[in-house]
């Protein structure tokens, strides 16, 4: 009977393999902007904004490296972040960011754009790759947070950096990744 032993053994050895949840390993967007960004913040995406106050400057003209918070709402119950990548125009940049248009999906490249009244990037509509489209839906954002020694400093408000010029939008617009 010394088979069942190793029998036991190997099944047990591959059940510890493939018996992990597949969203028990999923990246969530926080360690993603965190790791990408240098923002050393923690908990839920939209407590961040907060918690960023007298750590980190905050405003609402996006710069490469800064963070875009959005808020808790009906769609996103704990918020999201996303890092700036670059900046196309007043009022379209490039993300990368986590956990978006699927679970655990790393996205970089993708576009957002600010549909606010006041052009203050309070309401965002970001790529969604399963649309192969920037999202139906806008979402409500407090602002970007600055990483200390970052691109633009740390004067809150200032003109954005690293800015592509408007012709440019159809080019990098035209870049975004396809995925399904």
């Amino acid at each position: 009977m010394k088979i069942v032993p190793v029998v036991a053994a190997i099944f047990m050895s591959l059940a510890a393999t493939v018996s992990t949840p597949a969203l028990a390993g999923t990246l969530q967007c926080v360690p993603y902007a965190r790791a990408q960004s240098g923002i050393d913040l923690h908990g839920n995406a939209a407590t961040w904004w907060d918690q960023a106050e007298g750590t980190y400057s905050r405003g609402n003209s996006p710069r490469a490296g800064s963070v875009l918070v959005f808020k808790a709402s009906r769609a996103m119950r704990v918020g999201h972040v996303a890092v700036v990548d670059r900046i196309v125009d007043d009022r379209h940049v490039v993300l990368n960011h986590a956990n978006w248009s699927r679970p655990g999906m790393i996205e970089k490249s993708a576009m957002a754009e600010d549909v606010s009244e006041k052009g203050d990037w309070s309401s965002v509509r970001v790529w969604y790759s399963p649309t192969h489209s920037l999202g139906l839906r806008a979402s409500p954002a407090f602002g970007f947070i600055y990483a200390n020694g970052s691109n633009g400093g740390s004067e809150v408000g200032s003109t954005p950096t690293a800015k592509m010029p408007s012709d440019a939008f159809q080019a990098a617009f035209s870049d975004l990744p396809k995925q399904g």
